[in-house]
């Protein structure tokens, strides 16, 4: 078989040159041409390549009405890990193309062996129907590590006798060979930067190896009915190394975060085509390997034997599972130049509600210092937790505790409004359940008639920023 000749084309107007240039002939941008793959020569010249393979085809085969295609439910398979399972939206789809990307020791190809050899030995529908227990074939290809290093992981994670099948080898060719030899139900590849194909003369690593290796193993996918996850780096700016398309090729994008320096891990779905994008699964990193976390509010709750100043438990939302997170400030006198941190949240935000504190409730914070954290080292991103954040800016400038007990949600606008959060009832439910007092939550969110799943929990609805101070002196005040 003749190899191809690559072509290079560039990224932003579609030109192509049969030789890499530093700058695109056509719209003379700069270093915007990559090496691909040629389209091959028709076999009769002159003939449209496409009128013949669509030549059987009526329009009716081709176009249907959406309310003549039946909905059909998406048959799931359990990993054996309830927590990849609920970011991933029930299991493993076969036909489906999951990448997972996150930093160098963060976790993902032990998760990733523990799942597989859970899937081998036959991952169950439920923790109670072990009958159901179906066995089957999965393929890890490792292209950063030997199959002894792999052993050696596997050992230490208690999995010395597992049955999964393993093959170091980073050649395209050769592994989708393997692929179609043995048909794997799931096939993880570890990772996606150090394959290379023959079709190209670019490094593995390189853009055009990466989006032509996992085109390819995209396809198979898709034509096997085989899953496939493919495990990808991640530059210093936390993105996925590589084109962006590649995000764009496959079915779930999946992001393993947390400190390297913590046993807690978090896996954050960014795309899912499967399953609600935003979900996210909680992991502790033990001997063992990677344990998923039943009750994550447990992680971000520091337990202060009495209440702290500067401490605020915000329930926010991370996809669809409300999560209780202490919020803690640090305001401190500051110099000419007051510095503004934050950690977990967004800094210019944090700008933005210090502005309304001073201009609608009348505290001041110029002159300064304002640390605020999220425990844990969750990144918070979700309007939600402003209150929350200026409850505990208040706390601490003044150097009183909040009540003890309270949680609060709310997006603070610019004129000083308290804002609804989306699914309110879910987070008090959520409060409530862990045993919390008191809540104070918008206007909006409060529910217009008693529910039993709130009981034990007191509502202090409020619609403007000085309302929700006043609310906290309240409380005080009554003990």
């Amino acid at each position: 078989m003749a190899k191809e000749r690559p072509l290079y084309v560039c990224q932003t107007c579609g030109a192509s040159s049969p030789r890499w240039l530093g700058r695109c002939p056509a719209c003379t941008a700069w270093n915007t041409l990559v090496e691909t793959v040629a389209e091959p020569a028709t076999s009769a010249p002159g003939k449209n390549r496409l009128s013949g393979a669509f030549a059987a085809l009526t329009p009716s085969d081709q176009v249907r009405r959406l309310a003549e295609i039946e909905a059909e439910d998406i048959a799931r398979t359990p990993t054996g890990q309830a927590e990849l399972d609920r970011v991933l939206g029930g299991g493993i789809v076969a036909g489906g193309v999951v990448l997972i990307g996150g930093d160098p020791g963060i976790g993902k190809s032990t998760l990733l062996l523990q799942a597989l050899d859970a899937l081998e030995r036959g991952a169950t529908t439920s923790v109670a129907d072990v009958s159901e227990a179906t066995g089957l074939a999965t393929l890890y290809v490792t292209g950063e590590e030997s199959g002894a290093q792999v052993a050696l992981r596997a050992r230490r994670l208690g999995l010395a006798g597992s049955p999964v099948a393993v093959l170091a080898e980073i050649q395209l060719e050769k592994i989708l060979t393997t692929l179609t030899e043995r048909q794997p139900a799931v096939a993880v590849i570890d990772s996606i930067q150090t394959l290379y194909s023959d079709q190209l003369t670019s490094a593995p690593g390189s853009v055009a190896q990466v989006r032509e290796c996992a085109a390819h193993l995209t396809r198979w996918a898709k034509t096997s009915g085989g899953a496939v996850v493919l495990v990808g780096h991640v530059t210093k700016d936390g993105q996925l190394a590589g084109p962006r398309v590649l995000e764009h090729m496959v079915d779930t994008v999946l992001y393993f975060e947390g400190d390297t320096h913590s046993s807690f891990r978090l896996i954050r779905a960014i795309k899912n085509r499967f399953g609600a994008a935003g979900e996210i699964g909680v992991f502790a990193m033990t001997e063992r390997g990677l344990k998923g976390v039943s009750n994550p509010s447990a992680i971000f709750l520091t337990p202060h034997a009495q209440p702290v100043p500067g401490s605020c438990v915000l329930v926010t939302l991370e996809g669809t599972r409300p999560l209780l997170v202490e919020v803690q400030a640090l305001v401190d006198a500051g110099g000419p130049s007051p510095r503004r941190l934050s950690v977990g949240l967004d800094r210019e935000r944090l700008a933005m509600l210090l502005a309304v504190l001073h201009r609608h409730a009348g505290v001041a914070c110029g002159d300064q210092d304002v640390f605020v954290n999220a425990v844990g080292g969750v990144r918070i991103g979700e309007p939600a937790a402003d209150l929350a954040v200026l409850l505990a800016i208040h706390s601490s400038l003044r150097g009183k505790p909040l009540p003890k007990g309270l949680v609060a949600f709310g997006e603070v606008g610019l004129a000083g409004e308290v804002r609804p959060a989306p699914r309110g009832q879910e987070r008090l439910k959520e409060a409530a359940k862990l045993g919390f007092a008191a809540a104070l939550v918008p206007k909006a969110n409060a529910p217009k008639r008693p529910l039993r799943d709130l009981e034990g929990l007191t509502l202090y609805p409020v619609e403007r920023i000085e309302q929700a101070l006043a609310a906290v002196r309240d409380m005080e005040a009554a003990g």
